[in-house]
C-alpha cells in the first residue's frame, strides 16, 4: 500500500517508508506510537493502514512539526521529546501499545530553515535545538564547555579526526572573541580542516546537534521503556543514521538492557533472557530508487526486533 494522506512531503521526506511498514506489521485495530512525527510522512502511512478502532500517537519536540499535524480521530500528537513516551501514553490512558516507530536524526526541514543553526551553508545564530525551550544551545557548548570535554564530544559523537587540536584552539579563540554564528565559527577555525571541508564541519554539526538535544540519552531512554510498553509480538522499527545510534539500537535489541557486566556473573547466575526477538540481523538501508529521489537517506539504517 502506498497511500499518504495529510502529510507534508516538503518537510521531511519519509525515510524507508515501505520498509518501515512492513516491518511494524500493523494489526489494523492496534495502537501505535510514531516517536518522530516531523512532517507526518510515517504516521500518515501508519493511519491509512489502520481502521476506525486504531489509534496512533505522534511525538515531536520541534513546535514546527506540530503545524504538520493530522486531521484525524484516531491521531493524537504529544508536542515533546520521546524520551517521555511512557508518561505521555500513560496521560492519554494507554499502557501498552502494538507497535513503535522512531525515524532519529534531523528533519529536512531543521536542515534548511536557516536560522536554526543546523547547517553549515547558511549563516545563523549557533543555535541547533530542536526544542527550543529548552536553554542549551551550540553557542553555550563553543563558550563555556572544557577542552576536554569538548575534545569527548567531537571525538565521541562527530568522529572529528583532529579532536583534541580542535577543543584546545575553541578554547584559546573563545578567550579573544565569543562565538556567536555559523559562518564566524566556521571562519575562525578553518585552518584545521582536515579532508574534505564540508564533510569536517558536519562532523563538528553533527557533534554539537547531538550534544545540544542529548540525542543519545533520549534514545536510551525511549529504548529502556518499550519492553514494558509493547504488548506480546509487538514490533519496534528504529531508523538510525549515524554509527553510535545504530550500535546503541542494536546492543539494546539483543540485550534487552544497557548494562555493561558480563552476560552471567561471578555466581554462576543465568543471564536474563533478552525481552526481543530481532528480525534484521543486518540492518535495513535504501535502495537505489529512493536515494536517487532522497540522497539525505543514504546513511539510513533500519532494525527491527519483535517483543517477545
Amino acid at each position: 500500500m502506498n497511500y499518504m494522506r495529510d502529510s507534508n512531503p516538503t518537510y521531511h521526506i519519509p525515510v524507508l517508508l515501505s520498509e518501515a511498514m512492513d516491518g511494524l506489521q500493523i494489526r489494523e485495530n492496534g495502537v501505535y506510537v510514531d516517536c518522530t512525527f516531523g512532517g507526518g510522512g510515517h504516521s500518515a502511512q501508519i493511519l491509512a493502514h489502520l481502521k476506525k478502532g486504531g489509534r496512533l500517537f505522534g511525538f515531536d519536540q520541534d513546535a514546527d512539526a506540530k503545524k504538520n499535524s493530522l486531521d484525524d480521530e484516531r491521531f493524537v500528537f504529544i508536542p515533546h521529546n520521546f524520551r517521555y513516551i511512557g508518561k505521555f501514553l500513560r496521560l492519554n490512558g494507554v499502557s501498552v501499545v502494538d507497535g513503535i516507530l522512531a525515524d532519529l536524526g534531523v528533519s529536512s526541514h531543521q536542515f534548511d530553515e536557516p536560522g536554526r543553526g543546523f547547517s553549515t551553508r547558511n549563516e545563523a545564530n549557533l543555535d541547533m535545538r530542536m526544542d527550543n525551550r529548552q536553554l542549551l544551545t551550540a553557542e553555550i557548548i563553543l563558550n563555556t564547555y572544557s577542552e576536554r570535554k569538548l575534545q569527548e564530544l567531537f571525538s565521541d559523537f562527530g568522529e572529528v579526526t583532529n579532536a583534541r587540536t580542535l577543543a584546545k584552539s575553541i578554547v584559546s579563540l573563545r578567550n579573544k572573541t565569543p562565538f556567536r554564528t555559523v559562518i564566524g565559527f566556521k571562519q575562525s577555525i578553518a585552518e584545521l580542516v582536515k579532508g574534505n571541508p564540508n564533510r569536517y564541519f558536519a562532523q563538528i554539526f553533527q557533534a554539537l546537534r547531538i550534544e545540544v538535544n542529548d540525542e543519545m540519552g533520549a534514545l536510551r531512554e525511549l529504548l529502556e521503556q518499550t519492553p514494558a510498553l509493547l504488548k506480546p509480538g509487538g514490533r519496534i522499527v528504529i531508523i538510525s543514521f549515524h554509527s553510535l545510534e545504530d550500535r546503541i539500537v542494536k546492543q539494546f535489541f539483543r540485550n534487552g538492557h544497557f548494562d555493561e557486566k558480563s552476560e552471567q556473573d561471578p555466581f554462576g547466575s543465568s543471564p536474563s533472557i533478552a525481552p526481543f526477538r530481532i528480525l534484521t540481523k543486518k540492518p535495513v538501508t535504501p535502495s537505489e530508487k529512493e536515494l536517487s529521489v532522497n540522497p539525505r537517506a543514504k546513511s539510513a539504517k533500519l532494525r527491527i526486533a519483535e517483543k517477545i
